[in-house]
């Protein structure tokens, strides 16, 4: 009777857990089921682990909001989340690139090391919090292909006059020291850009991602490897007002789903990658040539990018305090990652 009368006592304290309701707007196109489909599985497991007290609706670029909109929104409280990548608001904060990927940088596996194991996810809470939000690192898109190119690339003077479509802030940079012009365009519409001739290459993410663009109809040499974005993490941010709000069971169990879908997001990439790789060779044959950059050239745009790496490094105190750690952190595991990967890597490719 006494256990009875306590669970009698308790049922209005759990009947009357608030439930909370937040939208997220993404920069994806719903086209790009790996990124797009991170942010659905942000909401799908947070509402699960919750118990549904915790529900996130969320919708593509373009649909509630211009797809660049997200951060200022989220910022404000117009929303209370966003998903997006840390490079394409650089102008608001250099340092917010090296989140991101920066090029001949670290790979997927050593940016998710430098977050939860470095220094990483404590400056990215610090260089965000100045905008009113709380960042976690979401789901890594690397490594990346070089782009689609209209015409080859046999030397680093070829660059020169070249307009093309680039996300990150730094390689673009890299492209103009190159003599190229660098723009930067939505997903969404790059087809459209480089088929009427307004870009003359571009680059997007891999072949599952690009495909679903279309880009392997406007343009025919498609290169390798991706040195502007070696470890490309995307972002959720969130509302550091709405967040600082949840109770702090629904605040690790958002931190917790962010992180489960890094995981979950680059398996997927990864294995359609490989399946829409195979449909290039065979499907397309032909008409899409996979090129590697020749060697001289990947050699030219590393030095081109040291110089513009650091250049950007020195704009604020915050970037220069990221690039210190991001770079010793490199130091770091570099060495492990050529020993461990880099030549069995190698030998598996003879």
């Amino acid at each position: 009777m006494a256990a009875a009368a306590g669970a009698i006592v308790n049922a209005p304290g759990v009947i009357a857990q608030p439930k909370v309701q937040w939208r997220m707007s993404t920069t994806w196109t719903p086209a790009l089921d790996v990124l797009q489909g991170a942010a659905q599985r942000l909401a799908k497991v947070v509402g699960e682990t919750s118990g549904g007290r915790f529900r996130i609706e969320v919708f593509p670029g373009g649909q509630i909001m211009p797809p660049f909109d997200c951060f200022d929104a989220t910022s404000k409280g117009t929303i209370e989340a966003f998903m997006s990548t840390p490079y394409y608001w650089t102008v608001k904060e250099p340092a917010f690139e090296w989140f991101a990927t920066i090029p001949f940088g670290m790979n997927p596996e050593g940016m998710a090391a430098w977050y939860y194991q470095g220094d990483g996810l404590k400056l990215m809470e610090e260089a965000y919090a100045t905008f009113n939000l709380v960042a976690r690192p979401a789901t890594a898109a690397a490594p990346q292909m070089a782009g689609w190119f209209r015409r080859k690339i046999n030397a680093i003077g070829d660059y020169k006059g070249l307009k093309m479509r680039i996300g990150t802030g730094l390689g673009g940079k890299v492209y103009a020291k190159a003599g190229g012009t660098a723009v930067l365009t939505p997903g969404d519409e790059i087809y459209a850009a480089l088929e009427r001739g307004v870009i003359d290459a571009c680059e997007w993410v891999g072949p599952h991602d690009d495909m679903k663009l279309g880009l392997h109809k406007t343009a025919r040499y498609y290169y390798y490897p991706g040195w502007h974005e070696p470890g490309s993490t995307s972002e959720f941010g969130f509302n550091k007002k709405a967040y600082d709000a949840l109770p702090v069971d629904l605040r690790r169990t958002l931190d917790h789903a962010a992180a489960a879908v890094q995981v979950y997001g680059l398996t997927d990439f990864h294995t359609k990658n490989a399946v829409a790789l195979e449909r290039l060779k065979t499907e397309f044959k032909g008409k899409v040539e996979l090129l590697p950059l020749p060697a001289p050239v990947l050699r030219d745009l590393k030095k081109l990018s040291a110089e513009v790496v650091m250049e950007q490094s020195e704009k604020t105190p915050m970037a220069r305090k990221v690039h210190a750690s991001f770079t010793k952190f490199q130091a770091l595991v570099g060495p492990w990652d050529h020993v461990a990967e880099g030549a069995y890597h190698q030998l598996v490719a003879v």
